[in-house]
């Protein structure tokens, strides 16, 4: 604690004194500066969520932060359209597919010290960055996406054929059953007689 009073608050930069003092995430703040960056609602331990210095009430740090997309609803039947723009998101359109070419199989390059290439940018795949699906090596940011919509892609929501990766929706539209009866959603399937 420096002399002459107390630490410094992490929004105003003013000297929080012992009374007053909020601690967040290594950092010192006022009572009264203690708010979301975003919506500047109140915060205390159980809505706080902090983001290197900035701290955030969990549903401006979801919007922010979390996964974007389909399925990420904030309740039953609900599909928001805002892409976080007013968060100062800033989206990039992904690029034309590029068809997935491994000629670098892991134990090969393993044995001769080399790293994996990434089937999807042919380029080579660190530790760091690396991601395994569909038995191959891949880079998490920018490579492992669907090869049909181009959405990221985690273990829970990999689909694979043929050593290409796709989301689950996906892989369902392009290799799923087809035909009377399968339907998407309730009510899909009306057979009356």
């Amino acid at each position: 604690m420096p002399l002459g009073g107390g630490n410094k608050c992490g929004r105003c930069s003013k000297t929080v004194y012992f009374a007053e003092e909020v601690l967040c995430d290594g950092q010192s703040f006022h009572k009264s500066c203690f708010l979301c960056m975003v919506c500047r609602k109140g915060l205390d331990s159980t809505i706080v969520a902090a983001h290197m210095d900035e701290v955030y009430c969990k549903a401006c740090y979801g919007k922010k932060y979390g996964p974007k997309g389909y399925g990420y609803g904030q309740g039953a039947g609900v599909l928001s359209m805002d892409k976080g723009e007013a968060l100062g998101i800033a989206h990039k359109t992904p690029g034309p597919h590029q068809p997935t070419t491994n000629t670098n199989p892991s134990k090969m390059a393993q044995k001769f010290g080399a790293s994996d290439k990434c089937p999807r940018c042919g380029k080579a795949v660190y530790a760091a960055e690396k991601v395994i699906g569909a038995g191959n090596s891949w880079h998490k940011v920018g490579c492992f996406t669907c090869a049909t919509c181009g959405k990221s892609l985690e273990s829970t929501t990999l689909a694979d054929k043929d050593g290409e990766i796709y989301c689950k929706a996906c892989y369902g539209k392009n290799f799923g059953p087809k035909g009377f009866g399968y339907g998407l959603g309730a009510g899909a399937l009306a057979h009356t007689q």
